[in-house]
Parts: C-alpha cells; sequence; structure tokens
C-alpha cells in the first residue's frame, strides 16, 4: 500500500488533505462544501463523543434534541446574533416540489411557498431560547443544563475536509441559571473541560484565554477558548465556551420567579467542539508517514499481523495470538488480528502504518518457535522482541508511553513557537520567518487589531488567563497595555 504522501515540509496543505482521504477519515461529497466521514473517521469521532459526553453529565448535563430548522423570525430578535450568521445561513423557502410541464425534470412548486422562511440551523440559541421560555418558570427550575448532539449548516465557500464544511458534526450546550455568577462559573467550567479533554484524550496542548470583542460569538458578552498550534505554525481554535448574559432571556423574555417571589431575566451559557477537533488531531501528530493517533482515540489501539507460509503456520500462529486478543480485550484494549490472505504483511505493515495505529505485533515462525512477539510502536517507528509471558504488560506500557510521548512531543513544539516581541517590525519579522504564537502588546483598540490583520493577516487569538499579567506599551501605538495577547495566524 503505497502511502506516497506529499511531506509537510514540501505542501502542509496539501499533505493533509492526502492524508485525511488516504487514511480513510473523509472525503469530498457529490454535494459542495460537505463531505463524506467514512467508518474509521467516524470511529475516531464517535469515542471523541463518548469522553466528552462522559464529562457533560459528571457535571450535571442532560443531552436533548432540538430541531433543524429555525423560523426567520426567530433569529432577527437578537440583533447582534443575526448580524453574525446572516451572511452564512441556508434558507428553506418551499415545501414541495413537482415535474415540469415542458417533462425537462423536478421544479420547486411556486405554489408551496413557506408562510415564514426557515433557516438550516447555524446554531441552536434561539429555538432553545424559544423552548427554555416554556420550560423555566421558577428559580426551581434552574439551573437547566442542556447539551445537544447534532448537525449544523453554515455555508462556506472555501471548504477543507474537517476544518471548514458547510455543514458539520458538533455538540452544543446550552443553559440557564438563576445569576449572572453561576452563568460566568458555567462558562469557566466548560473551558476547564474542553481543555481536560483535548490534553488528556487528544494529546493536543492547549491555551485557555478569552476572545477580543471583535472575535466574540455573536450575542455573547464574553468568550472563552482554547487555541491549539498546529505543525505549521497556524493556531486553531479548538473550543468555545460563551457567557451570554441576558441577551437571549431579554430576547425571548425567559424570566423565573425569585425565592422572593419577584420575577428576574435568567442568565445564560452557551458552548461547543465540533469536527473540527480531527483535523486537529490530524494536524498536531501526524508525520510524513500518515497518521499518528494517540491510543486513547485510536479506533485500534493494538494490531497483529501474522507472517506466514501456507495454512498451517497461519493455524498455528492463530492458536498462539487468540488468548493474548482475549486478554488485551479483557482489559479493554480495542485489538484486530488481521488474517487476511488477499494482502501481504508489508502491504498491511505501511496500511496499519498510515492509519496511525498506535502498537503494531508482528508474529511469524521464528517468533512461535522462541515464544515471542516483536511490538512497533507508531509515534517513534521503535521495535522490539517481547517474551509471550511479558507482551501484555509491555503493551499497556507502551499505550499510556505513547500517549505521554505525543503530548510532550507537542507541548515542545508549541513552547518552542511562542514568542515575544515588543515592537511591530519584530512582530512581523517574527510572523513571517518563524510563525507560531506571537506575545505582544496590544492597546485593546479594535482599530489596531484590524489594522494588524490587514497588514499581516494575523489576529489576535486570545487574551490569556491564569497567566501573570505584564503591563507594557502597545506594538504597534506605543499607548498603554495591561498584558500581552497572542497573535497568530489561524485556521
Amino acid at each position: 500500500m503505497g502511502k506516497n504522501l506529499t511531506k509537510r515540509s514540501e505542501d502542509y496543505s496539501k499533505w493533509y488533505n492526502e492524508l485525511v482521504i488516504k487514511a480513510d477519515l473523509a472525503e469530498n461529497s457529490a454535494v459542495r462544501g460537505c463531505m463524506v466521514i467514512k467508518p474509521y473517521g467516524y470511529a475516531i469521532w464517535e469515542k471523541m463523543q463518548a469522553a466528552l459526553d462522559k464529562k457533560f453529565k459528571e457535571t450535571g448535563h442532560e443531552n436533548a434534541y432540538f430541531p433543524i430548522f429555525i423560523p426567520k423570525s426567530f433569529l432577527s430578535k437578537e440583533a447582534s446574533h443575526v448580524e453574525g450568521f446572516a451572511k452564512e445561513c441556508a434558507v428553506v423557502t418551499h415545501y414541495r416540489l413537482k415535474n415540469a410541464e415542458d417533462g425537462s425534470g423536478i421544479i420547486v412548486d411556486e405554489n408551496a411557498k413557506l408562510e415564514e422562511e426557515l433557516i438550516v440551523r447555524p446554531t441552536s440559541e434561539t429555538i432553545i431560547w424559544d423552548t427554555f421560555k416554556k420550560w423555566i418558570q421558577s428559580y426551581r427550575d434552574l439551573p437547566l443544563l442542556i447539551n445537544q448532539w447534532a448537525n449544523v449548516v453554515r455555508w462556506e465557500m472555501r471548504t477543507r475536509l474537517f476544518l471548514r464544511t458547510a455543514e458539520f458534526l458538533w455538540q452544543e450546550g446550552h443553559t440557564a441559571h438563576a445569576t449572572e455568577k453561576e452563568a460566568i462559573e458555567e462558562a469557566e467550567l466548560i473551558l476547564k473541560v474542553y481543555a481536560d479533554f483535548v490534553e488528556n484524550h487528544m494529546a493536543v496542548p492547549v491555551i485557555q484565554g478569552t476572545k477580543t470583542e471583535s472575535e466574540r460569538f455573536a450575542g455573547a458578552v464574553e468568550t472563552y477558548c482554547i487555541e491549539a498550534l498546529m505543525q505549521d505554525g497556524k493556531s486553531l481554535q479548538a473550543g468555545t465556551s460563551h457567557f451570554l448574559g441576558q441577551n437571549f432571556a431579554k430576547a425571548f423574555d425567559v424570566k423565573f420567579a425569585n425565592k422572593e417571589g419577584k420575577q428576574e431575566l435568567v442568565w445564560a451559557t452557551s458552548w461547543g467542539v465540533s469536527t473540527r477537533l480531527m483535523g486537529a488531531l490530524v494536524m498536531t501528530h501526524s508525520d510524513d508517514n500518515g497518521l499518528v493517533l494517540p491510543p486513547k482515540l485510536a479506533p485500534i489501539q493494538v494490531v497483529i499481523v501474522p507472517i506466514y507460509k501456507g495454512i498451517e503456520q497461519l493455524d498455528a500462529i492463530a492458536e498462539r495470538v487468540d488468548p493474548l486478543v482475549k486478554e488485551l480485550r479483557s482489559k479493554g484494549i480495542s485489538v484486530k488480528f488481521d488474517k487476511r490472505d488477499t494482502h501481504k504483511p508489508g502491504f498491511k505493515f505501511n496500511e496499519y502504518e498510515l492509519k496511525g495505529v498506535p502498537v503494531r505485533i508482528a508474529i511469524g515462525q521464528r517468533d512461535l518457535e522462541n515464544n515471542t512477539y516483536e511490538l512497533a510502536r507508531r509515534d517513534t517507528l521503535e521495535k522490539e522482541t517481547v517474551s509471550a509471558d511479558q507482551v501484555t504488560t509491555r503493551i499497556e506500557e507502551l499505550l499510556i508511553s505513547i500517549q505521554e510521548n505525543i503530548y510532550s512531543r507537542a507541548l515542545d513544539y508549541r513552547e518552542a513557537h511562542i514568542t515575544e516581541v515588543d515592537s511591530y517590525d519584530e512582530f512581523k519579522k517574527v510572523l513571517e520567518e518563524k510563525g507560531g504564537f506571537i506575545s505582544a502588546h496590544w492597546d485593546g483598540s479594535a482599530d489596531t487589531e484590524e489594522r494588524v490583520k490587514d497588514e499581516t493577516k494575523a489576529t489576535i487569538r486570545c487574551i490569556p488567563i491564569n497567566v501573570e499579567v505584564e503591563e507594557g506599551s502597545c506594538m504597534v501605538t506605543g499607548k498603554p497595555s495591561p498584558q500581552r495577547v497572542l497573535f497568530a495566524k489561524a485556521y
């Protein structure tokens, strides 16, 4: 199975697109701008879903489902929200088709126009807050902690598999609270949940922060984010959590009776991560040989490839391997014994290397005689021979080691690509020659932020939180700056 991947150093974007397709993660669909997530890619997404869903439920959230269609009038109720999404909305105007009278095919029935157009969900705040109005009457109904796993549509003209498609999968959380303090604590809690998942399951280090006013979610008072750095020095927003204040409560008149019986508006949050995390996973760890997957998210954690001549040798290998497969599965390790006689071992080695399987075991006639296995780890491509009585313990050690190693490798790369600058000229030089995150002072004005974006294509990725604050002077204007912010070019 020839990989023939473009090298990252030659064309990072082309390498990424080829890898997503060749590793059987996804492919372009017949619908422009949309993708088909293939079984192997969806298996990774399912593991992401399971881990996140567990975390949400552990923090008191419940899953629900809301309509994909949103009445157009709902969007217009929150002014900044509709302004933020208006250019990305897909609109349903008719509800029926008919055969053309001239026999040319199917056409829209002009007599089947909807009384009110429906927006295909770009996000669900409006439809959910219309529902929350019915669910919330008293302080006893709060907090209301709802999550939904769904698809959304944001009409994109320039698309890339997983990173930016017209339709994508995600989860979106929507919560209602009695006080401002509780809502802010919820938004901050979810930020920590996201950071924990991305770092400990995806093995991707992230920086936690808040967005500038111009980069906030449409309708939010504050947007919290986690930002990750890809191997090409570009930033990728890996998740956002929004404190919505009372904006949506006002728009949809969602009030509750407090303990004194007085009516108050509720406080809100919303938050989400999407299948763009799949893109982050690929771009953070993978190499010129293919995917490198963290063991916690790999659909196949261990693959066993037999090397044999004739059915008798294969039967003998299978007899040795079957108890090992059962033992590994009993420990919660996903394992595949690839007995296909239609492909040679070399083909299989290439295939599983391309697909990023963390541990590969090879067993042949010599291993049968010596009671050994050959183990190869995907992250470093190192091989070792292990005795049969030690193999399970060694596999468990390797899976832990690989998870830790790829995180450390990504962290080392990120730390080496955070550069402090104090002048605009130095900023432009570092951005052009090195890339990565650039830590610089900013005067807090939207005009300065827009100037940097127009002149360099770099944006403020976040205002870091949980860091030592250092006052200084804006690198562009020289005006006072309360702390450094992180700039980068981004996906």
